[in-house]
């Protein structure tokens, strides 16, 4: 009995069990293909999201390679590229040059009790089934965050474009004119140099290789190599030129070479803890929600299934495996997840495969990269930051939804003039606000009958039958608290000086539930209307709510009025 248990159990938990008994040799020949791309990938990115987080680049190396291996282990999408991403290493920036945070400890040892702190609360998370919690943070606000978090992420690569130190200006505009002045001309030519790099080998190339009738996957192989070719090419035009020592350009410098130490003396610090656990908890959700909202949109394409509670557990564990690995926080990237897929990734093994590649050039050859400009990884990060500001989706946003809208673009803005945690939470805050707008005024419908037919609609937009003694009112809503005064008085308005009315039926089609304050409110209006005599009914009540309904004295009151199971009944008995 216990061996069926325990095999259930390390499916639930232990993903890669269940793909691992099913692969084939073609799934490899796709993961292999994959692996080497993403590989390609992870080498560039790694190091240029530690520099934009304000970390040594070996933390965003050893955050490329011991996460991962543990995603692959726990996770349910089989092409999620986990490690460090550009959103989350804003935001680690953010938190790490607070003034309270810069006076307590080494900002390296800080972003690992970031990552640490991140893990046990997605695990705390999981724990307490809150998979959902993906659900709570609306795609306006998600989207208006992601633009602000980008547009910060331009803003500060800026200075490394163009070789200067970080601007102390604040809002004097006049202090500008001097600062720009004073721009690095080797740094330009690089940043120049490696973004058109970077340009001509996405589409033009992929459009010039499809003329030569080269295989798709080829075409992704080739257009995303070019990250790594710009440091490559870089580092030693850096190198041979001595742009470092004779023109002053900013170099990555030492990368420590080798694999990762497993270290637990970030525990020992609970002031750290303490100070950081606001600024980790807002880095875990962001992280978690990305990286669920990513994977998704591969496995759809797939008609795969993305588990969210056991993608707390992954991505809680992969945290954690960073902080002890000395990595800075991750999550699945999405240019990363995306790359990974259509080179033809098949199951997580091409993230193994990754990760094997990244660990044997972090080992023999992290030296090389020594004479890395930044320039190089600012045009990187600038590439693939830029496509994420999306103002143009406010506008389409608001269009259709103004309240969405308004969320969207105060997101944007209060991530910009706020902070990054701020400005999400001021958005989460504009949602909610405008959800309980929307029900505290639902829909509501006088509706008649589609002649010759049981159909009822809006008086409004059909041309319907009605009777002068019979009201019919659709609520398209649940009711409660925070919308049953707009219903009371919406009926009490259709009613008012009508002598010839003698029934309103309330349609409950769309109803699912009616809280007390709700219940308490009809029976008012049971009475009122009574006074007019006027009799109250009810049709077409979901069995939920009739069952609360038969716990109060509701019915009773309501009597002598009645409860149809069909609008078509309460008509033919009523009209006659």
């Amino acid at each position: 009995m216990a061996l069926p248990k325990t095999s259930k159990w390390i499916n639930t938990y232990f993903t890669i069990s269940v793909w691992l008994k099913n692969y084939t040799r073609e799934d490899l020949s796709g993961d292999i293909f994959a692996g080497i791309i993403t590989a390609i990938l992870l080498l560039p990115q790694g190091i240029a999201y530690a520099m934009l987080a304000g970390l040594p680049p070996q933390v965003g190396l050893y955050a490329s390679i011991l996460p991962p291996l543990i995603y692959a282990l726990l996770g349910t999408s089989k092409t999620l590229s986990v490690g460090p991403v550009s959103i989350a290493a804003i935001m680690i920036a953010s938190v790490l040059t607070a003034p309270e945070i810069t006076e307590l400890g080494s900002t390296v040892e800080n972003a690992i009790i970031l990552a640490a702190e991140g893990g046990f609360i997605l695990l705390f998370m999981a724990m307490l089934r809150m998979g959902g919690l993906v659900n709570f943070i609306s795609h306006p606000v998600l989207t208006g965050f992601t633009s602000g978090a980008a547009i910060l992420i331009v803003l500060s690569q800026i200075p490394h474009l163009l070789g200067l130190s970080k601007p102390q200006c604040g809002l004097d505009l006049a202090c500008y004119g001097d600062y720009f002045q004073h721009f690095n001309h080797y740094t330009v030519g690089l940043s120049l140099f490696s973004i058109l790099l970077l340009l001509s080998f996405g589409s033009p190339l992929a459009m010039l290789l499809k003329q030569f009738k080269v295989r798709p996957n080829m075409i992704i192989g080739f257009s995303k190599s070019a990250p790594l070719l710009a440091v490559i090419m870089t580092t030693l035009l850096v190198k041979f030129y001595q742009l470092s020592d004779l023109h002053n350009v900013s170099i990555v410098g030492e990368i420590q070479p080798g694999l990762p130490n497993i270290s637990f003396a970030f525990f020992s610090n609970i002031t750290q803890w303490q100070a950081l656990l606001p600024g980790a908890t807002f880095i875990a959700i962001i992280a978690y929600v990305e990286s669920v909202a990513i994977a998704k949109v591969t496995a759809n394409l797939r008609n795969q299934k993305i588990n969210p509670n056991q993608e707390l557990i992954a991505l809680g564990a992969a945290n954690l495996a960073t902080a002890f690995s000395g990595g800075m926080s991750v999550a699945g990237g999405f240019s990363r997840t995306m790359v990974n897929f259509t080179a033809g990734a098949r199951t997580q093994m091409a993230m193994l495969i990754a990760v094997v590649l990244l660990s044997i050039t972090v080992i023999f050859f992290a030296e090389q990269f020594t004479y890395l400009p930044k320039a190089a990884l600012a045009a990187v990060i600038l590439i693939a930051i830029f496509p994420l500001i999306k103002l143009r989706k406010i506008i389409t946003t608001w269009k259709y939804d103004p309240g969405d809208g308004i969320a969207e673009l105060i997101t944007l803005l209060g991530v910009l003039a706020l902070g990054i945690e701020k400005g999400i939470a001021l958005g989460v805050i504009i949602t909610i606000l405008c959800y309980l707008r929307r029900t505290s005024h639902p829909h509501i419908a006088v509706v008649g009958r589609i002649k010759a037919t049981q159909h009822f609609r809006n008086i409004k937009r059909h041309q319907v039958e009605t009777w002068k003694k019979l009201l019919l009112i659709r609520i398209d809503e649940n009711i409660s608290f925070a919308n049953v005064s707009y219903i009371i008085d919406f009926i009490e308005e259709e009613t008012l000086n009508n002598k010839e009315l003698k029934h309103v039926i309330l349609i409950f089609s769309s109803v699912s539930y009616i809280d007390s304050t709700a219940f308490e409110a009809l029976e008012n209006l049971i009475n009122t209307l009574k006074k007019q005599h006027i009799l109250l009914h009810l049709a077409e009540v979901k069995g939920p709510v009739l069952d609360k309904l038969n716990q109060t004295d509701l019915l009773d009151q309501l009597s002598p009025g009645l409860v149809f199971f069909q609008t078509i009944d309460a008509v033919e008995q009523l009209s006659a």
